[in-house]
């Protein structure tokens, strides 16, 4: 009887030696910044996990992607997919990831001590303001734009002027008429145009027309764009949701999760009327996602709320300072390392797991892969705001608009000035000069050689 014992207890520590002796396969996925492939290598927080637990542990290892690319469900016939699948198949002896410890995979697989504690909470864009402002009128446009605008009004102004001055339609005789377009009666014309109202009175040139035109047509689509951008932002600042049931209690702003992910199983499971309420509006709008970067990535278009793991959701906002995280916090889980049932590494893992715990050697690895790096706009409220640029085929428009009123506006003096020089039998180029002299010269160095050509008759 002692013998059998012996023999036993032999071929159990046998047993254990040579788990620990021989090269482990991991299994592992590719989710930043759990894992990620750079070049031929491999590096993230699960990496430098396995690296300090092979340390401890002294085994040797080799990491593989899992398939399917998936964490592990049940089908509907039974089977397990993803990096469960693979372990309960045998085709790896661990799988170090961000697995959520849940009831159904403890009956298939045994899961070390949890390595990341997280819940569920939620991301959106940031608000473009957190209270109101003084200058809130200004918000839909940015600096740049503003700047852009006012170069237009003055040049449009300039150029209406101009126009006025040299078109003969507008301003046949300087010595005699006055002239209507001043360039302040031009500023508060356009100034009129732009507030939808008008200003007389108007120009009767065809290129004063076209000049009017323009502006008009500029002024209608930048008043569109304002006000359409002023109600987005109004509604953005105006809309708070912090919770959960602020969530549940609104239509405006969409939100969903990962399809047929342990988050879209809470709240399918939940007895929660509000989670009901949130799983119920996902199903109806279809609203999931395929993975968290399409999660990410609808979050930073606005208008969308993704719903996830707080240690994944923690990362985006690290990433990206256009998100936020809500402060709520539900649905408690964890992360762990699994193995096959009656594994003999789990308890060898949960105690090394443990004391990289207490020597703060987790903490430092969730630091470093975690630092807040902010991809993208370092300020939102401008990010929210048009840009120049947005809209330059506006300004493109309104620029060859102005050319082609002053260069109509040339061809009228042109053609009076020939008109001019055929009859009198002149140069046309002195008539032209003539004529510039008396638009643009003063009017006493114009009325100068009229009076000497008298005296001399």
């Amino acid at each position: 009887m002692s013998v059998c014992v012996v023999w036993c207890a032999a071929a159990l520590m046998l047993r254990v030696l040579a788990a620990d002796a021989k090269e482990l396969t991991i299994t592992t996925i590719q989710d930043e910044p759990y894992a990620m492939t750079k070049g031929s290598q491999m590096e993230g927080y699960c990496i430098d996990l396995i690296s300090e637990l092979s340390k401890q542990l002294g085994f040797t290892y080799r990491v593989q992607m899992v398939k399917d690319h998936r964490y592990g469900a049940m089908d509907a016939n039974g089977n397990w997919n993803g990096m469960i699948g693979e372990i309960i198949r045998g085709e790896a002896d661990l799988a170090v990831a961000p697995l959520t410890v849940t009831a159904v995979r403890e009956h298939v697989v045994d899961m070390t001590t949890p390595f990341i504690h997280t819940g569920l909470s939620f991301i959106m864009r940031k608000s473009s303001s957190s209270g109101s402002s003084a200058f809130s009128l200004l918000s839909p446009f940015s600096s740049d734009m503003w700047a852009g605008v006012l170069v237009a009004f003055l040049l449009t102004a300039l150029c209406l002027f101009l126009v006025g001055r040299i078109s003969p339609t507008e301003w046949a005789e300087p010595e005699k008429d006055e002239h209507s377009f001043t360039l302040l009666h031009s500023l508060w014309y356009i100034t009129g145009a732009l507030a939808l109202q008008g200003a007389g009175p108007h120009p009767k040139a065809l290129s004063g027309r076209v000049v009017g035109a323009i502006w008009w047509l500029f002024a209608v689509l930048l008043l569109a764009c304002y006000f359409a951008n002023f109600h987005s932002v109004l509604h953005s600042e105006h809309k708070h949701i912090s919770s959960f049931e602020d969530l549940a209690n609104q239509d405006v702003v969409d939100y969903g999760t990962i399809q047929s992910g342990s988050s879209m199983l809470f709240f399918k499971n939940s007895n929660n009327p509000v989670y009901r309420r949130l799983y119920q509006h996902m199903e109806r709008k279809k609203s999931y996602v395929s993975s968290t970067s399409e999660g990410f990535r609808r979050a930073q278009e606005g208008n969308f709320a993704f719903i996830g793991e707080a240690v994944s959701l923690d990362l985006a906002v690290a990433r990206y300072c256009t998100l936020t995280r809500a402060q709520e916090i539900i649905s408690m889980r964890s992360y762990s390392i699994a193995a096959p049932l009656g594994s003999p590494l789990v308890k060898n893992l949960t105690i090394a797991i443990l004391k990289l715990s207490e020597a703060g050697e987790l903490t430092h690895l969730r630091d470093k892969w975690w630092a807040s790096s902010c991809v993208g706009t370092d300020d939102h409220h401008e990010s929210e705001a048009l840009q120049s640029h947005d809209l330059r085929g506006l300004f493109l428009l309104l620029g060859l608009g102005l050319a082609v009123g002053l260069l109509l506006a040339l061809l009228e003096l042109l053609s009076r000035a020939r008109s001019q020089a055929k009859a009198g039998k002149k140069s046309c180029c002195s008539v032209l000069t003539s004529e510039l002299n008396r638009r643009f010269g003063s009017r006493g160095e114009v009325e100068e050689p009229e009076r000497s050509e008298k005296s001399k008759a």
